[in-house]
């Protein structure tokens, strides 16, 4: 292998053209392909930016060609030439570089490489595992390069955006201590104080309450959380939030900000030009009309509720679900009764993974209704479900029955699949949407007590705090979330400032005034030192960018991602630890 020597890059792969014709240049980079072309070689030279070809001719300089036979894929080179215009019937228009390239003069291999696992240049599969084994390699691949870099953009508008509205930029400790909500911490044994622990945080969320009681006023700040829980698709152990907290202002003041800061991000990362307001629901009017707290309102196919009108109908499933303080709601599928009895057993089957022990249906035919359910309802309640449901021939009509929550979760996937089998969904298209008025808490039937839907520090409804003790249920809180097609991207809360009513939250979730005082001292000690009114809003930069940029996983716009099972094929974490190490730890290897 060589060195560079003297050589000096000048240009980068992406940038020389038909103003450069003519100059002597220095590119260096790595071998993406190699054509011999009856003699004459080309090589495709990539960097970070782009691909420039280089050309070895013999009648050029025999030298410099023959070391050219040697090189292949992926080998890393420093090329010196001069820049030629290609000939016309040979110019590449997908290229920036394609109207140009580069007489190889010297040559010089930095080094060679091995062939890789799978192609670089080519559009294979590939397993998940074998690219997150190899991210290096994988991240030469523009799929994933261009994502990264797109993520630096965005970044770098967040940071401009909030600045420009005097946001502070602070850090805050990853070395923290356990909270009992939320999701499993990690937690990290601490060697100078035997037998106690550190988590990492699962956000920042008592530390950017804390800066705005030290008067910092506004706060952001780009930062790694941690939940240790079960993997999926748009969820890591360790993800990206754009955090933000601000002092003596309301609901209005931080949605106001927050879509400024999406109108700069989508226009800096994309050129797209977005018109806030954005679009606010409450919580009961989502549930009711999608089922969800997070719908994609790109299209139709809503929830409608037909419970008050089949109380006592014939239909056993329906009134027995009804009598047991369930519902009754259905989707009008237009124009889809066409689908055929296997189409709407798979629909069935699909229902059956979100909890349906079955789902009833009926095809709207120009003389009849057909299905086997239309002979348990009178002809009332015929005319009931066609004026609710606007039901005309062509129409499919899709059931859930059971308890609500249950009725809900399914259909609102049902919903989701049916869109995707009627190609009703545009990746073109970028509906926001905030959610708000949400429930303060809810009732956990399994622990027999009520738990924070957000968290145990967001505020109630100033008018609903006498309700604390004697209806939990019905107190909703000051909360709100951003929704971009049907994926929650942000989420926060008007924060409590006052220690009696934090208190009083606390007493409903079950948490006394010592067990407060054990875990939460430190804040209720600052909420009686002069803590200003404040909220804030935290955003999920990684599923944001999964959007921004089209991508089915987030894994795809993070540089070092886990798989599903928490693992990093590409160093092999988490790993045993030595012995010695834990001794030190005053851990010891139960598992063995």
């Amino acid at each position: 292998m060589e060195s560079m020597g003297a050589l000096r890059r000048t240009h980068n792969c992406n940038e020389l053209g038909l103003d450069n014709l003519q100059s002597e240049v220095t590119l260096m980079g790595w071998v993406l392909r190699r054509r011999d072309h009856g003699g004459v070689i080309f090589i495709d030279l990539r960097d970070r930016w782009g691909i420039t070809q280089v050309v070895f001719n013999p009648e050029h300089n025999k030298e410099v060609h023959a070391k050219a036979h040697q090189i292949r894929n992926e080998w890393v080179l420093a090329v010196r030439g001069t820049v030629n215009s290609r000939p016309a019937d040979m110019e590449n228009t997908k290229l920036k570089t394609g109207a140009i390239e580069i007489m190889g003069e010297e040559l010089r291999i930095l080094n060679s490489s091995e062939t890789p696992p799978f192609p670089i240049d080519e559009d294979v599969e590939v397993s998940d595992n074998l690219r997150l084994q190899y991210r290096y390699l994988d991240m030469r691949r523009p799929e994933i390069s261009d994502n990264l870099i797109l993520r630096h953009k965005a970044s770098q508008a967040i940071r401009n955006y909030l600045n420009e509205n005097n946001f502070l930029e602070v850090e805050t400790p990853m070395l923290t201590r356990s909270t009992p909500e939320g999701a499993r911490d990690y937690l990290v044994p601490s060697r100078v104080n035997k037998g106690k622990f550190y988590a990492l945080p699962q956000s920042p969320q008592l530390f950017k309450q804390l800066l705005m009681m030290a008067g910092m006023d506004r706060y952001f700040q780009i930062v790694k959380c941690f939940r240790d829980e079960d993997l999926r698709a748009d969820r890591q152990p360790e993800f990206t939030q754009i955090d933000m907290e601000l002092s003596f202002i309301d609901e209005e003041d931080i949605i106001t900000i927050t879509e400024g800061m999406i109108k700069n991000l989508f226009a800096a990362t994309k050129g797209i030009k977005l018109d806030p307001p954005f679009q606010k629901m409450t919580y009961d009017e989502s549930m009711r009309r999608f089922g969800t707290d997070r719908p994609d309102t790109r299209f139709g196919l809503e929830l409608v509720d037909l419970t008050e009108g089949l109380k006592g109908c014939g239909f056993k499933v329906f009134n027995g679900a009804i009598e047991q303080g369930g519902s009754v709601k259905a989707i009008n599928a237009k124009n889809c009764a066409t689908f055929s009895r296997k189409d709407l057993d798979n629909l069935t089957e699909y229902a059956g993974r979100f909890g349906a022990r079955g789902m009833a249906w009926i095809k709207i035919k120009d003389d009849e209704w057909q299905s086997p359910i239309t002979k348990f309802f009178n002809d009332e309640e015929i005319a009931y479900m066609r004026e609710t449901l606007e039901a005309e021939p062509g129409d499919l009509i899709l059931f859930g029955a059971d308890n609500s929550r249950t009725v809900d979760q399914v259909l609102a996937e049902i919903r989701l699949e049916l869109a995707r089998r009627l190609n009703l969904i545009s990746n073109d298209t970028f509906n926001f949407l905030w959610i708000t008025e949400f429930p303060l808490v809810e009732y956990d039937e399994g622990e027999k007590r009520y738990t924070a839907l957000h968290h145990p520090f967001t505020a109630p409804n100033e008018d609903q705090i006498d309700l604390l003790e004697s209806d939990p249920a019905k107190v909703k809180s000051r909360a709100y979330d951003l929704v971009l097609n049907g994926n929650e991207i942000g989420g926060g809360s008007i924060r409590i400032h006052n220690k009696d009513i934090q208190q009083k939250v606390f007493n409903t979730l079950g948490i006394d005034e010592q067990e407060a005082q054990d875990k939460f001292g430190f804040l209720l000690r600052a909420l009686e030192l002069g803590a200003p009114p404040h909220g804030g809003i935290a955003f999920g930069l990684d599923r944001l960018m999964m959007l921004l940029t089209g991508s089915s996983s987030i894994r795809d716009v993070i540089a070092f991602p886990k798989t599903q099972k928490a693992t990093c094929p590409l160093t092999e974490a988490p790993a045993s630890i030595d012995r010695k190490q834990l001794t030190e730890l005053s851990l010891r290897p139960d598992w063995e």
